[in-house]
């Protein structure tokens, strides 16, 4: 039987630390616009408190999580259990995209140590923690990481990899704003503050950017 879980404890950390993917979602407004899920491996997952989570973005082909959390904010994520006892763990809150051009940027790289650069850092401010059964889902056994994401990101000097970013993660696939650059960002960022903020309704900033605290 499922349960829910104001935020996390030593037993949930413990389940999704050892988990070696991950999925996130997100989902603009528009009752027309489409639903995203992405996996993510790599040691991408960093866990700052028992309400506050962060993981790298290190790219692709699609910017659909940063123009849905600067959109709206809501995010998912899942983790399920493929090794050992069945078990589903998802964390449902409000996300942050600090994205390379933002000036938290620095800062927030130095959670992820042993990555040199990144599209972007997602924080989430976990508002309710839920775990159910898994027997549905299927074990998988772990073979290793694949490099090519990894090679791709840092083989590029750092402007050209920048200028191909902005071009072409500037929209989402519904025309929402995805890399806009820190020059046309006049709007507060919509979302919740990647530290132990969690103030409804309060305006907070995180090294110098506008976080705008959703309601609700």
């Amino acid at each position: 039987m499922g349960q829910t879980y104001p935020c996390l404890d030593d037993t949930l950390i413990g389940f999704i630390r050892r988990q070696r993917i991950f999925f996130v979602a997100t989902a603009p407004l528009s009752a027309h616009g489409s639903v995203n899920v992405s996996p993510k491996g790599y040691d991408s997952l960093a866990i700052l408190d028992e309400r506050t989570v962060a993981y790298l973005d290190l790219g692709g082909s699609g910017i659909e999580t940063h123009a849905h959390v600067r959109e709206n904010g809501r995010i998912t994520l899942m983790f399920c259990a493929f090794e050992g006892p069945a078990n589903i763990v998802r964390l449902y809150g409000r996300g942050q995209a600090v994205s390379f051009d933002d000036p938290g940027y620095p800062e927030a790289m130095t959670l992820f140590p042993t990555f040199e650069r990144a599209r972007g850092v997602i924080f989430v401010a976990i508002e309710r923690v839920t775990d159910s059964c898994g027997w549905g889902v299927p074990f998988f056994t772990y073979k290793g990481e694949r490099d090519q994401l990894r090679r791709w990101v840092d083989a590029k000097p750092f402007d050209e990899w920048a200028e191909r970013r902005r071009k072409a993660n500037a929209r989402s696939i519904d025309g929402l704003p995805g890399l806009t650059g820190p020059a046309t960002r006049d709007q507060p960022v919509l979302g919740s503050a990647p530290a132990a903020l969690h103030v409804d309704g309060e305006v907070v900033d995180f090294h110098g950017l506008p976080v705008a605290r959703l309601p609700g």
